[in-house]
C-alpha cells in the first residue's frame, strides 16, 4: 500500500491510542527532551495526554529539524509541506506526524497556530535579534505562546480569555529558557537577550557576543528578563482555574517548575553564561505535589487583563476558527459511575431546556 492510502487510512480509522507504536515512539521522544514536559504530562488526563505527547512529538522534531538543517537545506519548506500533508488527511510516514494527523483530525486543531510555530523557528533560522522586550515577545508569542494555545484548544471548552492565558504563561515559560541559556545560545551565534536593555546596562552586543562573558551587567539584563516572566506567569495563573478540572493541575505544575528555574537561577547568582540552572529531580517532585494542592485554591480572575499585544494574533484567529467549527466539549476523565451520572444529569438539563422550550412557544 502507498503511504498516502496507509495515512489517510490511519487518520480515517484509528483515534488516538496511547498504546500505539506512533505514541510510544512520541513518548520516547519526549523522555528524553523536555524533562519538564513529562514530568508535568504524567497529571494529565488520559484523554488529553495522548494529544499533547503527540503535539510535543512534532514540536521537538520540527525544531531539531531547522537546528540542525545543512548549508542548502530548505527544512522550513519541508516542515510546510508535511503541514500540508497532515491537514490533508495524507500525513508524510513518519510517526510524529501520523500522531499530529490524529489530534488535528480529532480537535480540528487551526493550523494558524502551527504556522506561526514554524515561523518562529523560521526566526531563528535567519538569525533575527531583538531589540526590545516587545521584540522578544513576538518571538516567545510564536514558538511557545502557540503551543501554549494549542495545549489549551486541546484541553476544551475554546475560551478566549483562557486562551490568550495560556499564550502568555508560554511567552513567560519561553523568556525563563532565554535567560537560563544565555551562554548556550552565544555559543551558537545566538543573542536573545533585548539589546536595548543590554546597551542600557553598558553592554554592547556585538562586542559582547565576540567575547561572552558573565558580568554584574549581564546579571542586571537576565534578572529583568526574569522579572518580566513572573510578571506573566502571574497573569496567566488565573486561567489555570478556567480549564477543565481534570488538566489544571498539569499546567500548574509546568508554570512552577519553569518558574523554579528562574528562582534557581537567581540563588545560583543569575550567571547562565557559564552554566546551566537545572531544578532538581527532588525539588519537581515536590513541585508536582505542591501542585496537586493548590490548584483547588485558585479562582478565575475577576477582572481579565488587556492581553499581551504580541499574542492577540494568535487569539483572534482561534476565535475565528471557533466561529467556524463550534466550540468543543470536554469529558472530564470520571471512573464510569462517574460517567454514568454526568451524562445522566447532562440529559436532564437538556431534557428541561426543551420543556422550557416547549412552554415559552405555547405561551407566546
Amino acid at each position: 500500500m502507498s503511504t498516502p492510502e496507509r495515512s489517510a487510512n490511519a487518520v480515517s480509522l484509528q483515534e488516538l491510542d496511547f498504546d500505539s507504536q506512533d505514541l510510544q515512539a512520541c513518548v520516547a521522544m519526549m523522555q528524553g527532551g523536555s524533562k519538564t514536559f513529562f514530568a508535568a504530562s504524567r497529571l494529565l488526563p488520559p484523554r488529553v495526554r495522548t494529544a499533547a505527547i503527540a503535539l510535543y512529538a512534532f514540536c521537538r522534531v520540527a525544531d531539531d529539524l531547522v537546528d540542525e538543517a545543512a548549508a542548502g537545506d530548505t527544512p522550513l519548506d519541508v516542515l510546510q509541506e508535511r503541514l500540508d500533508a497532515i491537514y490533508a488527511g495524507t500525513p508524510h510516514d513518519h510517526v510524529e506526524d501520523h500522531a499530529l494527523s490524529l489530534v488535528v483530525q480529532q480537535y480540528k486543531l487551526p493550523r494558524h497556530l502551527l504556522d506561526a510555530l514554524i515561523e518562529g523557528f523560521a526566526w531563528d533560522a535567519g538569525g533575527r535579534s531583538y531589540d526590545s522586550i516587545e521584540d522578544l515577545h513576538a518571538y516567545g508569542a510564536r514558538v511557545a505562546g502557540s503551543v501554549g494555545a494549542m495545549m489549551s484548544w486541546i484541553m476544551g471548552p475554546q475560551s478566549m480569555d483562557t486562551l490568550a492565558r495560556a499564550c502568555e504563561l508560554g511567552v513567560a515559560m519561553q523568556l525563563t529558557n532565554i535567560a537560563r541559556d544565555v551562554g548556550h545560545d552565544a555559543s551558537i551565534g545566538r543573542l536573545y537577550l533585548p539589546r536595548r536593555w543590554l546597551i542600557e546596562a553598558g553592554v554592547q552586543p556585538e562586542a559582547w557576543m565576540a567575547e561572552p562573558s558573565f558580568t554584574p551587567a549581564i546579571a542586571s539584563v537576565v534578572a529583568r528578563l526574569l522579572d518580566e516572566a513572573d510578571r506573566l506567569y502571574k497573569q496567566a495563573h488565573s486561567g489555570i482555574a478556567a480549564l477543565p478540572p481534570d488538566c489544571r493541575a498539569a499546567i500548574c505544575a509546568a508554570s512552577m517548575i519553569y518558574a523554579e528555574i528562574g528562582h534557581q537561577l537567581r540563588r545560583e547568582g543569575l550567571d547562565s553564561v557559564n552554566k546551566r540552572t537545572v531544578v532538581s529531580t527532588t525539588r519537581k517532585l515536590m513541585l508536582l505535589a505542591s501542585a496537586w494542592t493548590q490548584v483547588h485554591w485558585i479562582r478565575v480572575s475577576d477582572h481579565n487583563p488587556e492581553p499581551l499585544a504580541a499574542i492577540v494574533g494568535l487569539v483572534q484567529g482561534c476565535r475565528d476558527a471557533t466561529q467556524q467549527t463550534g466550540s468543543q466539549a470536554y469529558f472530564p476523565n470520571r471512573a464510569m459511575p462517574q460517567r454514568v451520572a454526568w451524562m445522566l444529569n447532562l440529559f436532564e438539563r437538556r431534557e428541561t431546556e426543551r420543556l422550557d422550550r416547549n412552554a415559552l412557544r405555547q405561551n407566546s
